[in-house]
């Protein structure tokens, strides 16, 4: 019985997913899944995928004719089930118009579309949220102290080659252990806190530090190493944005520390490879579901704000044009959520 999820939306979102491609795969066998070409590589390597099928939604497979052409790919794979996470309307003609005969989404999507409907849950962390709409292919999950259930974690599977690539990567520029990892970017501005450089220049007095991010966060970044190495700081400060590939900057991640970073996809990365994470959140909030979740992960944030949140994603700017959601947090503050994190303190 072959099954399809669809998931089309960010990085992040898509590692989030991850724990849902594991339940549909423990009822079906592994999975096929499309995504865009960009989150490929994330899921790529997952034992719970069969294989990634790329829908290149603004290039190739743009418009209707594009649309069409894929549809009538996956009508010839004749998937018996469509899980669909994404509540796009596009996903969910995607899988009507491929003939899947048991197409799954959530009730806030295009329910008209699917042939079954999961109700989705409005609170909760968005990985117990994805995972309801395979309810009925989840096992019971084992009660930890006080009888609240395990939540499953996002998982990234990094291969030997992507390991081997960022250890030589970290040693032709002398980072070494302990370091911490600074995702300063995000796609939307008014999630990105102002004052990495400021942080970076304490930092790097005691730990190397690497900068992660995609290729459109390189100048950033740069901004960030030059004002490190201008500090006068003992260790490395070096940029990978747009030197490793997503899973080598995953692999980077994982071997920190701590990471630092913005609501934005290295905070799913980090919790996907169990690397302790403080995460700055200013124009969003915890409560939408996407912070982080480790017992020694912090988060950094101002409340009491009453602009605050301003919007689902944050918007490109402050709508105010103040910012003070993150202009209010400082470096001390950041640096005490590290402390308290107890990543960087020696052990004897």
């Amino acid at each position: 019985m072959t099954s399809l999820v669809i998931q089309t939306a960010f990085f992040g979102d898509v590692v989030l997913t991850t724990p849902l491609l594991e339940a549909v795969a423990a009822r079906h066998g592994p999975v096929d899944v499309m995504t865009t070409p960009a989150a490929a590589p994330l899921i790529e390597t997952h034992p719970a995928v069969r294989r990634v099928i790329p829908y290149d939604k603004k290039g190739r497979d743009r418009g209707l004719k594009g649309l069409l052409r894929l549809t009538r790919a996956l009508r010839a794979e004749r998937y018996e089930w469509a899980y669909l996470p994404h509540r796009s309307l596009r996903t969910a003609l995607v899988a009507w118009l491929a003939r899947v005969p048991r197409r799954v989404g959530f009730d806030d999507g295009w329910p008209r579309l699917y042939t079954e409907v999961r109700p989705r849950p409005k609170t909760g962390h968005e990985v117990d949220r994805l995972l309801a709409l395979a309810l009925p292919a989840l096992p019971a999950r084992p009660a930890l102290t006080g009888g609240a259930m395990a939540s499953p974690r996002p998982t990234l599977v990094i291969s030997a080659e992507d390991r081997a690539a960022t250890e030589t990567f970290l040693g032709v520029h002398g980072v070494e252990a302990p370091f911490v990892a600074l995702a300063p970017g995000s796609i939307w501005g008014s999630k990105r806190w102002p004052y990495y450089g400021e942080l970076a220049q304490r930092l790097a007095r005691d730990v190397g530090i690497v900068v992660v991010g995609g290729p459109e966060d390189a100048g950033l970044a740069q901004d960030v190493v030059q004002a490190a190495e201008g500090g006068g700081g003992r260790w490395r400060a070096v940029s990978a944005c747009g030197r490793l590939t997503l899973r080598q900057s995953a692999e980077v991640i994982r071997r920190a520390a701590v990471l630092v970073t913005n609501d934005s996809a290295p905070l799913h990365f980090a919790q996907a490879v169990g690397t302790v994470t403080v995460a700055i959140f200013g124009s969003t909030v915890p409560a939408f579901g996407f912070g982080p979740r480790g017992p020694r992960d912090q988060v950094v944030e101002l409340t009491g704000l009453p602009c605050r949140p301003c919007s689902a994603h944050g918007p490109p700017r402050c709508p105010l044009r103040h910012h003070r959601c993150m202009k209010s947090l400082t470096v001390d503050d950041v640096l005490h959520a590290i402390e308290e994190t107890g990543a960087l303190r020696r052990r004897d």
